[in-house]
């Protein structure tokens, strides 16, 4: 049908023949054909088949074309008209056509003109099977790119919960390159305890040829102020680690967050997010990881499993301190602190549960650099039972010695007595805290004031001592 631009061939002869042409094109091999006359109006429709194209399309006839287009697609029918007048024959355009039962019809057409002063014949073919297809190719290739940032989703929250749990990590001083705190991880990668890592060089539990590399990363870290990383080998281990480096600053200096962690064995995407699965679901500590608020991001079977929540849909958004009772002002210090120094520690706090029946637990956090954005992981482990009920705390000691305040009423004026009770009050707080603590810091974190101003008011109430108002030991 189709004749090259500037054919000599005369169709004249057949535009008498025009309607039966256009049956006989549709019971070939078209799905509709039309026989229009110079200025594009419907002559004649033909249509084959026990369900037509469109079963309005006789009444199309006595109107233009390009009136029973869609309204983006007339300009198409201009072009085809217009490609037909000039050179006889038209290329194929694909127009629509709308329907009354909603979706609009595609069909593909190309004309001819038979003779220069005689009709067009224009022939078309459905396209909706093809259009279907289209779409159910679309739509599978959608799913795909879902399933795989679902499947990527996936891998980034189990690659942070894996972080927080079982990554040493080690924050460094920038100028000295010493280490200034070590997680729990890291003492046991490098075989000591915390407190015998603080003072050291970082470098000093790497093998001898892989020292280099890694003061080379850490100084690299600190000049471009980026995250950067390296593979280590460790002293006296086979193994190789990643060692990343991520530069923070605190109020007076520049820090450096060390993360280590072995090397995996090499396995595809989908094995290696498999085994970040199986291991972060079988951890016995929960892990929670939250963002710069406190807010949670991501958390564990075992996080469900102690505040006594099905999914995790039902914690995410929501603030961690929402389960850790009394740690209002507690999170006030402790997020900034992990912010400020990389690692932060808060030794006893009682985790809410749905059978109103608190678990006492330890609390540790580390900073996390994830791409633009601050993340907190935590690392929250449960108490032995024995040591799930605080010890009974002193009210007796703490209601006598209100009674004999109160018996002091009439010799003392209410502006001094009320000191006085303040002043026990707050002794006794103080002494609550350090029993259920391990050292100052952790007694300063759960007031929610500093290790400076804890100092400061122990020796102020140590002053006051000689009143009678409690048990003067704080410590």
């Amino acid at each position: 049908m189709k004749s090259p631009p500037g054919s000599t061939v005369d169709l004249s002869a057949l535009s008498d023949w025009a309607p039966q042409l256009a049956e006989a094109f549709v019971s070939l091999s078209s799905d509709i054909a039309l026989v229009l006359d110079q200025n594009g109006v419907v002559l004649n429709v033909a249509q084959g088949g026990a369900a037509p194209l469109a079963p309005s399309a006789q009444e199309w006839v006595g109107r233009a074309w390009a009136d029973t287009v869609t309204g983006e697609t007339r300009a198409k029918v201009g072009l085809l008209l217009k490609d037909v007048v000039a050179t006889g024959f038209a290329r194929r355009r694909e127009v629509n056509h709308p329907s009354s039962a909603g979706a609009d019809i595609p069909v593909a057409y190309t004309a001819m003109r038979l003779g220069e002063q005689g009709p067009v014949l224009v022939v078309g073919r459905d396209l909706r099977a093809v259009a279907a297809i289209q779409q159910r190719f679309v739509d599978v290739q959608q799913e795909m790119e879902r399933g795989y940032w679902r499947t990527r989703q996936s891998e980034a929250r189990y690659r942070l919960l894996f972080q927080v749990a079982n990554d040493a990590v080690l924050v460094v001083d920038a100028e000295t390159l010493n280490i200034l705190e070590a997680n729990d991880a890291a003492a046991q990668l490098f075989d000591m305890e915390v407190a015998q890592l603080q003072g050291r060089p970082v470098t000093f539990g790497f093998e001898n040829r892989s020292r280099g590399a890694v003061e080379e990363l850490l100084l690299t870290s600190r000049r471009l102020g980026q995250p950067a990383e390296i593979r280590a080998r460790l002293n006296g281990k086979v193994s190789t680690t990643h060692v990343a480096a991520t530069p923070f600053r605190t109020d007076d200096a520049m820090r450096l967050l060390v993360r280590v962690r072995p090397v995996d064995t090499p396995e595809s995407p989908a094995d290696r997010s498999a085994t970040l699965a199986r291991t972060v679901d079988a951890a016995m500590d929960s892990v929670v990881v939250t963002d710069s608020s406190g807010r949670i991001l991501a958390a564990n079977p075992a996080f469900l499993s102690l505040v006594q929540v099905d999914a995790e849909v039902e914690v995410k958004g929501r603030a961690l301190q929402d389960w850790i009772e009394g740690t209002g002002q507690v999170f006030d210090v402790f997020i900034p602190q992990v912010q400020r120094q990389g690692i932060a520690r808060h030794s006893v706090s009682r985790v809410r549960r749905a059978d109103s029946q608190p678990v006492m637990v330890d609390i540790s956090a580390a900073l996390l650099a994830e791409g633009d954005q601050e993340c907190i992981g935590f690392t929250i482990q449960a108490l032995p039972h024995a040591a799930a009920a605080p010890a009974a705390e002193p009210v007796e000691m703490l209601g006598a010695a209100v009674e004999r305040l109160a018996a002091r009423l009439g010799e003392v004026a209410l502006p001094e007595l009320l000191r006085d009770v303040a002043a026990l009050v707050e002794r006794h707080a103080i002494q609550t805290a350090a029993r259920r603590s391990d050292d100052d810091a952790a007694t300063a974190s759960a007031l929610g004031i500093t290790a400076a101003s804890l100092g400061r008011r122990r020796r102020r109430l140590a002053g006051a001592a000689d009143k009678g108002l409690g048990p003067q030991k704080t410590t």
